[in-house]
């Protein structure tokens, strides 16, 4: 008789869980939470469906095939091989159009797509030489130059522009720079190219021909400068 309450005694002792009542918000929230793991996730992957797309398409070669005899599975083959080529040409054909014109002149474009103004660009360059990036703070400040020349009229903003283009428009309006900007160009390019690895000497460089290119005054402007008058002709 004394050890009924001995053993209520212990009972009363173990830990009781607290039974859960969640609000309706709440069990949404979990059942969502539990159905995203990845065991109840049945849907194929990206890779999954272009495997099966690839044997879909080997499945109707093969059935085509069959129904017209061997001579045809060859032909099919041929003809999907083309239809790739034929989108990966029209996809990439301006792209590489493009990078074959930068080729040929021997110069990359300047401000291509590059909406940034002369001082965001400056500030650019600085923060590349500060980080120890001579190539990036060589690059923007070229860019900077030719985007302080946008701003002062000197060029006329255009797309597609090539460093050297840049360069020879510019020299005919600040003929006393003109040695600087073509060098400087050159820089641009060999460092575009991988010929070049820029150290805080170039960088230095390039800044005081900035400085120089801003407090020149400009010559007064032709018709139409040779260098863009080619470019426009294009």
């Amino acid at each position: 008789m004394t050890a009924a309450p001995a053993v209520g005694a212990r009972l009363a002792i173990l830990p009781r869980e607290v039974p859960l009542d969640p609000s309706a918000d709440e069990a949404r929230d979990w059942a969502e939470a539990e159905l995203a793991k990845a065991i109840y996730n049945d849907q194929p992957s990206l890779w999954d469906r272009f495997l099966g797309w690839l044997g879909d398409l080997w499945e109707a070669i093969t059935s085509a095939n069959t129904a017209l005899g061997p001579i045809f599975l060859p032909l099919l083959i041929l003809l999907v091989i083309g239809v790739i080529v034929a989108v990966v040409l029209l996809v990439g054909g301006p792209i590489r159009r493009r990078r074959l014109r930068s080729a040929e002149r021997g110069s990359f474009d300047v401000l291509d797509g590059d909406n940034r103004d002369a001082r965001a660009l400056r500030a650019a360059a600085d923060a590349a030489a500060a980080a120890g990036d001579h190539a990036l703070a060589v690059l923007e400040r070229f860019r900077a130059i030719v985007r302080s020349l946008d701003e002062r009229t000197i060029l006329e903003d255009r797309l597609g522009r090539t460093a050297r283009e840049a360069a020879a428009a510019a020299s005919e309006r600040l003929p006393s720079c003109a040695d600087d900007l073509h060098r400087a160009a050159d820089l641009f390019d060999e460092v575009c190219y991988g010929h070049v690895a820029p150290t805080e000497r170039e960088d230095a460089w390039l800044r005081e021909v900035d400085r120089t290119v801003a407090a020149t005054k400009p010559t007064r402007a032709s018709a139409t400068g040779p260098a863009d008058a080619w470019a426009a002709a294009r």
